[in-house]
């Protein structure tokens, strides 16, 4: 009989743990668990996303660890929360909301299984270890979510362990691509930098020393795995970066969550090329006949050769007004202040009330990926702290040409279009939207492994709809220099669908980069590195961007004489980064 009794506790008990809550509260506990769980693998991202502490750890003081026996464990984590997904979750049971949250869970623990179990990125590529310790130290420094004091020792605890992170590199790669070492090569001089100058000039006097003993041998240990990139690694290059057509399609789908697969898009992508080029030529047409008065307009010529022609020769007295190596990140600044006004002045979206956003120079151990910009959002967990606009400056050790082809092709026009981006109306308000979802666990999920479709395709659409209303006042300049954009947008998704699956060549894909979507030398060329150091990222510009205009369209329809372009902007950014299949059905 007791042993009945114990019996039945020991089910009820197995019972509520199940959950015997509603659908709702089960799987909230489940998405609670898997984001705090998940996030607390990566000290460095946990920092960055404003976790601090989990379970009794200091999270600021730790580095990832990369172990081979904490990597299974992660491993094993995924695959049991992909079980206890598919045993415990309906999702028909769940509201539209829990379901965009559950599509994100299960498309982000297929990605990380896809590269825990087949595509190892951490027996691969030193970029990871060398940004990982990059952004372990950078963050602390510039993100002020407690006194600089407290934050020096937290970079001094993260150097006296960085050591062990650089062994745990060398031991886990096996080879590596050689432009991924040569790469990562490049990013750890940042690192050494970061360290041996700009963190210690940072260094409060009273912290000097205790600063100086752990950074002398994290110093030694960067210089020791320079030298192992340099020799070792850099022997071993029989890695090919590409991933060929099976785990391309499938991390496609896992990283995109549009329900295409990449045959599709690529052949939709071709199309578009084209269709883009016969738009430019129209405009450029007049542009010509302006800027060449004496000069003829190709009309011998047919097709593509004069498309080429009238639209390069515009291009090439566009781009010749352009900024300096000196004033770049000045004239960044000037140009995100011009869009501000512009978005409050024509109530395009409701702009955030803070004023937490700083315009700075890309960090060095970044540049390989961001060779021109980027964003860095506030952290979800404290969004009243910094957001970033990162601006790659020019580097001076550049000679004259190469110099000129980066300031070329992002001339007056380009650089605010890249503005408007990275800033406002496009990434920077995106982000600060979704730093205000609720409840914190939706929000912080959204933030980490949102929608990359979602955020690139808004920053593309709301580029669009600033020059629709009239942006510098309807300059014909900038619309053809957005046009241009648009075949790099296409180009891009062309570019990474061809080299990861169908083997395209480096020749190949600087031809369609300069002499197909017009772009500059010194731009082909690290669109061509970054195609090889990134996967199923480059076409999310394209599959986002077509995405946002579908929805609007539709938005529109329903919504009828009601339809306010501004309600439709903030309604779908309130959401934060959800699968664009599954915004839809969140809007009012």
């Amino acid at each position: 009989m007791r042993h009945f009794a114990a019996n039945l506790v020991l089910l009820m008990s197995t019972l509520i743990a199940a959950g015997c809550g509603s659908p709702e509260q089960n799987f909230s506990k489940l998405a609670d668990e898997f984001v705090y769980s998940t996030l607390a693998f990566s000290p460095v991202a946990a920092t960055a996303a404003g976790l601090h502490r989990f379970e009794g750890r200091n999270l600021d003081e730790q580095l990832d660890d990369m172990s081979p026996a904490t990597l299974d464990h992660q491993r094993e984590y995924y695959r049991r929360f992909r079980e206890r997904l598919q045993s415990q979750v309906k999702p028909e049971a769940l509201s539209a909301q829990s379901r965009a949250d559950l599509r994100i869970i299960q498309d982000q623990v297929a990605l990380q299984l896809l590269d825990l179990e087949e595509t190892q990125t951490y027996l691969h590529n030193p970029t990871m270890y060398v940004e990982m310790a990059g952004n372990a130290l950078f963050t602390p420094l510039t993100l002020e979510y407690a006194p600089l004091p407290d934050r020096i020792r937290h970079i001094v605890a993260r150097l006296r362990i960085l050591p062990l992170l650089l062994d745990q590199a060398r031991t886990n790669l096996i080879s590596s691509p050689a432009i991924w070492t040569q790469v990562a090569i490049e990013e750890n001089e940042g690192n050494i930098a970061l360290v041996d100058k700009t963190i210690r000039a940072a260094v409060p006097a009273g912290q000097r020393a205790e600063f100086d003993r752990a950074a002398r041998p994290a110093l030694e240990a960067l210089s020791a795995f320079q030298h192992y990139m340099q020799g070792s690694l850099a022997l071993r290059d029989n890695y090919d970066w590409r991933l060929g057509r099976d785990l391309y399609t499938r991390k496609f789908r896992y990283a995109l969550a549009s329900g295409a697969d990449p045959t599709d898009i690529l052949e939709v992508a071709a199309r578009s090329l084209q269709e883009v080029r016969v738009r430019m030529l129209a405009l450029a047409l007049p542009l010509h006949a302006r800027l060449f008065a004496n000069h003829r307009d190709h009309a011998d010529l047919a097709g593509p050769a004069r498309e080429n022609q009238v639209i390069s020769e515009v291009l090439d007295r566009i781009a010749a007004r352009h900024s300096t190596r000196e004033a770049f990140l000045g004239d960044a600044s000037r140009d995100l202040d011009e869009a501000r006004q512009f978005v409050a002045q024509k109530h395009l979206v409701t702009l955030p009330p803070q004023a937490n956003l700083q315009v700075i120079p890309t960090p060095v151990f970044m540049r390989g990926a961001y060779a021109v910009g980027g964003f860095d959002p506030a952290p979800p967990l404290e969004p009243r702290l910094g957001a970033f606009y990162w601006v790659t400056p020019v580097p001076a050790e550049w000679d004259q040409p190469r110099i000129e082809s980066k300031l070329r092709e992002y001339n007056f026009y380009k650089l605010k279009l890249l503005t408007l981006h990275e800033a406002i109306p496009g990434h920077y308000v995106q982000a600060e939207y979704a730093n205000a979802v609720q409840p914190a666990t939706r929000r912080l999920l959204r933030a980490l492994y949102g929608n990359t479709p979602y955020i690139e395709g808004w920053a593309q659409y709301a580029t669009q709809t600033m020059l629709d209303e009239g942006f510098l006042d309807n300059s014909p300049e900038l619309r053809l220099t957005f046009q241009k954009e648009e075949l790099r947008v296409i180009s891009n998704a062309i570019l990474d669908i061809r080299m990861q699956m169908l083997n395209m060549t480096d020749r190949e894909a600087l031809d369609l980069m300069q002499n197909e979507a017009f772009q500059e030398a010194e731009e082909a060329a690290a669109k061509l590195q970054r195609a090889k150091l990134t996967s199923a990222q480059l076409p999310a510009y394209y599959v986002g961007w077509r995405g946002w205009l579908a929805l609007r369209d539709k938005y529109q329809q329903a919504k009828a004489s009601a339809f306010r372009l501004p309600d439709f902007h903030d309604a779908a950014l309130k959401q934060g980064a959800v699968p664009l299949t599954e915004l839809a059905p969140l809007l009012p």
